[in-house]
């Protein structure tokens, strides 16, 4: 329950830093898309402004005789008049022969160009603004259609007729001023949004770490006590927090008087129950047969009543460290077993956490290990891991082995391994029972190393 609970917050912790980072990383270049798109349509409008402008200084000397164009030799604007200055004035007419535009006039500054073959033709008194490209260059143009009437004489020589002159006028300027532009733009806006960018994920970071400090502390003292170190949330947090910790507190509290007070009815209900017991195995007429079975009730009691008083069921907030159990048994076994001497070896981790009651593993470790002692020739080896799935024991010996037909009996009660000697089959159901109500596997098969058995235990 705390594992999870503190795999919550782990969870939450990354949701919000990665919801931050993303709201930088897509909020800031979107952005600064939207700033670079409107700079260039700022720049676009401003340019087809200018170039309106100076096609509006053409119109203004421009006149029509005799069905003759008429334009100055030199322009107000001297750019017009500078051979390739980067910026030009045509004026085309419609060719009727050639169904296509003929440029008819052109400023000096266009010299050395060649035409471009798509000149736009608008309808009289419509504009048009584009891109085109002069040899090879990118350029813009600004092009305007009108019509001049003027009056000529008439075949005869005496009426006048009135006769329009229609003619586009294209205003033409290199786009690089434009391009530098909006690339200045675009280098300097990329460049403070990449600074605003680090600038704000640092203060981002820097307030979820002070924000989820609390968060931190209380997933430590989860895992305290989930390992058993301490009993009570103890800090004080932020009032949502501290709503949470009270709670558990609470909780915790009610499950430690709880478990006390049925091992105390427990406990009361043993001596009850053995009293009567001894009084009928001191009966003098007592057959053996009977004394046996008394004998058999007795450890019977004594083993369910220590599995109903078992911790099992609050493992999620106890924690014991499986080397302290291990040391004592791989000491004590081999005092007990010096014929033949057995050799007892261990490989547990420092950081291996039994969750559950330390009476409970020392029941397992302490049956199992036994049990290889008997049927081992000289050796017997202990190993304990962490692993992500959870703790893992497993047990090893150079004996003969259990046979494959007992494998999936061995666990049952009264069942025993042709290889133990001793004992009256009840151990190894012990240990079954007690990894069931931890929600362990226990399973058996043949050691790679040592030939004999191996029983494995796994919890989560």
């Amino acid at each position: 329950m705390l594992n999870k609970l503190s795999n919550l917050m782990n969870s939450l912790k990354a949701r919000l830093i990665i919801s931050a980072l993303l709201l930088n990383l897509i909020l800031l270049p979107l952005i600064g898309f939207t700033l670079n798109d409107a700079f260039k349509q700022q720049v676009s409008t401003s340019a087809k402004n200018e170039l309106k402008a100076y096609l509006y200084s053409i119109l203004a000397v421009t006149e029509v005789d005799n069905g003759q164009l008429m334009m100055p030799e030199a322009l107000a604007e001297n750019q017009f008049n500078v051979i390739q200055s980067g910026l030009f004035a045509l004026i085309s007419t419609p060719n009727p022969d050639r169904k296509k535009t003929s440029v008819t006039w052109q400023s000096n500054s266009f010299l050395g160009l060649n035409l471009p073959d798509n000149l736009p033709q608008p309808e009289i008194g419509k504009s048009e603004f584009k891109e085109i490209e002069i040899d090879d260059k990118p350029h813009i143009i600004y092009s305007y259609s009108a019509s001049f009437e003027h009056k000529i004489l008439s075949n005869d020589g005496l009426s006048v007729d009135n006769v329009t002159f229609p003619i586009t006028v294209h205003i033409i300027k290199d786009q690089l001023d434009y391009q530098n532009q909006i690339d200045l733009f675009g280098q300097y806006l990329w460049s403070w949004l990449l600074i605003l960018m680090v600038f704000l994920v640092l203060v981002q970071l820097a307030w979820l770490l002070w924000t989820l400090k609390p968060l931190a502390q209380f997933k430590r003292e989860l895992n305290e006590i989930e390992q058993g170190k301490a009993m009570q949330i103890q800090a004080k947090y932020p009032n949502e927090l501290q709503a949470v910790a009270r709670q558990l507190n609470t909780l915790l509290n009610t499950e430690q008087r709880q478990r006390k007070r049925y091992r105390n009815a427990l406990s009361d209900l043993a001596h009850s129950l053995k009293t009567p017991l001894a009084v009928i195995q001191s009966q003098k007429d007592l057959s053996k047969s009977s004394f046996e079975q008394t004998n058999i009730i007795s450890r019977i009691i004594s083993h369910q009543l220590k599995r109903a008083q078992t911790a099992a069921g609050s493992s999620w907030h106890l924690g014991v460290n499986v080397m302290s159990v291990s040391d004592k048994l791989v000491r004590t076994l081999p005092k007990i077993y010096r014929e033949p001497q057995i050799e007892i070896s261990s490989s547990v981790g420092e950081q291996c956490i039994f969750k559950g009651d330390e009476a409970d593993l020392i029941e397992m470790l302490g049956n199992l290990l036994d049990n290889a002692c008997k049927a081992a020739k000289a050796r017997v080896h202990l190993t304990v891991s962490m692993k992500d799935t959870g703790l893992n024991i497993d047990i090893e010996d150079d004996g003969p082995g259990v046979s494959p037909e007992l494998e999936s009996d061995i666990f049952e009660r009264g069942i025993r391994a042709d290889s133990y000697l001793q004992g009256n089959g009840i151990g190894l159901a012990i240990v079954s029972d007690l990894v069931d109500s931890y929600q362990g596997q226990l399973s058996v098969s043949r050691s790679d190393t040592l030939g004999g058995a191996k029983f494995s235990l796994s919890f989560n």
